[in-house]
């Protein structure tokens, strides 16, 4: 009875019924009908006994589906404390907090979410009440959460369409101008600069002048805020893009691969100085999960997991880099563009259409990615860090069926 009331039929019912017929939709479109059952790797099983190569999850399963060694912590941590009182302090918060603060250095506050808007949310309200000012400069085509505080900062016009207005006071400043920011920070009532290293949801661009702005920012006595929520973790290479590239942030925000990609987890990293309207009152800002101790027994492992897999990334970048201008030297009516940084990678088809149409075709032929949602003609590949060889063989082989079936979807000329 329990096996059938969790049927792939019974199951896109109750998304369809209870969440949203579009889920549903969506759901059924990618995989014909199946469910996803379990995971390991880089490896998703569904209901029907096909397997997928996963270089999608939203960044989240960096070190892939049910890492041995977080999923070990989580049991046992499970076993002895799995929440919290909040009125005492518990070793799996002290654990976690040391073990971050160390890679973070001389980033030594921490405060702890559930996910990435969360950490946004809360380092933006920190530099607004540190600061004394209001206004705060987002990037063009940024994306930093849902939420409505985080939303104001996100670019895409989709998602703030019938929200508006959010919350006053912030400036889009364009990704092509370098003196964008000492302009407006020369007005005196800025917060902060928040941008990401790697705008994802964006299209996977790098900021070509995030090194001088943050400069000029800091000149200006405005805070730094690098949101690598996305990019960071060794996603993109150094634990940290801002702190590698001397930045000197106040600022960083970490999530989706930092709990393992097992249990939730979001962190902002800060100075004293940003840091201290909590300082002077730590419950200014709370949340109740945040510092839980399951994830935060998730965390601390996969932060050495991380570590030790890191140099790995260089070599699968580079394997990733080459399959991909194979790619676009064969299709050069389809792929516009191809960019990346360490494992994470945006492809540019000629159209929405052909990118929708790709997105489609490679779940068909064995392959997750992730679709960008401020740009849609591009799709995004996230492999991770324990991507195997024989999966990334597949991933190219779907790539290279998905391709040739998505030439359907060009407008004749």
């Amino acid at each position: 009875m329990r096996e059938a009331a969790h049927s792939p039929t019974m199951v896109l019912d109750s998304v369809r019924r209870h969440l949203s017929p579009g889920l549903a939709l969506g759901y059924n479109l990618l995989a014909k009908g199946a469910v996803e059952t379990g995971a390991s790797g880089a490896t998703v099983r569904l209901s029907d006994g096909r397997e997928l190569v996963d270089f999608g999850s939203y960044a989240v399963t960096l070190l892939g589906h049910r890492p041995p060694d977080v999923v070990a912590a989580v049991h046992e941590q499970l076993d002895v404390m799995p929440t919290a009182t909040r009125a005492l302090a518990n070793p799996a918060v002290a654990r976690f907090a040391t073990a971050l603060a160390a890679r973070t250095a001389p980033l030594g506050r921490i405060w702890l979410g559930s996910d990435g808007a969360d950490a946004v949310e809360a380092a933006v309200k920190l530099a607004r009440r540190a600061s004394g000012r209001t206004r705060v400069l987002a990037v063009e085509g940024a994306f930093h959460g849902k939420t409505l505080g985080a939303l104001a900062l996100t670019a895409s016009p989709a998602y703030r369409a019938g929200l508006e207005p959010l919350l006053a006071g912030v400036t889009r400043v364009g990704r092509e101008d370098a003196g964008a920011v000492a302009r407006h920070c020369a007005d005196g009532d800025v917060a902060a600069l928040i941008m990401e290293p790697v705008q994802g949801e964006g299209g996977v661009r790098r900021l070509p002048h995030a090194a001088r702005w943050a400069a000029d920012a800091r000149a200006a006595g405005v805070f730094v805020i690098s949101d690598e929520i996305q990019a960071g973790l060794h996603r993109c290479g150094p634990f940290s893009v801002a702190l590698a590239e001397d930045w000197r942030p106040d600022a960083v925000l970490f999530g989706k691969a930092l709990g393992g990609g097992v249990l939730p987890l979001s962190a902002v990293t800060a100075t004293d100085e940003l840091y201290a309207p909590l300082l002077k009152d730590p419950t200014w800002h709370t949340a109740t999960f945040g510092g839980h101790p399951l994830s935060c027994a998730a965390g601390t492992v996969a932060l050495e997991v991380l570590e030790r897999l890191a140099p790995r990334g260089e070599e699968l970048s580079s394997r990733v880099r080459a399959g991909l201008a194979g790619l676009a030297a064969e299709h050069p009516d389809l792929i516009t563009e191809v960019r990346g940084h360490g494992l994470l990678w945006g492809v540019d088809f000629a159209t929405p259409a052909v990118a929708g149409g790709v997105f489609t075709e490679l779940a068909d032929h064995g392959l997750l990615v992730s679709p960008c949602l401020g740009s849609p003609h591009t799709i995004r590949l996230l492999p991770p860090l324990v991507t195997t060889a024989a999966e990334l063989d597949r991933a190219f082989e779907a790539l290279t069926k998905a391709c040739a079936a998505a030439r359907d979807y060009l407008e004749p000329t």
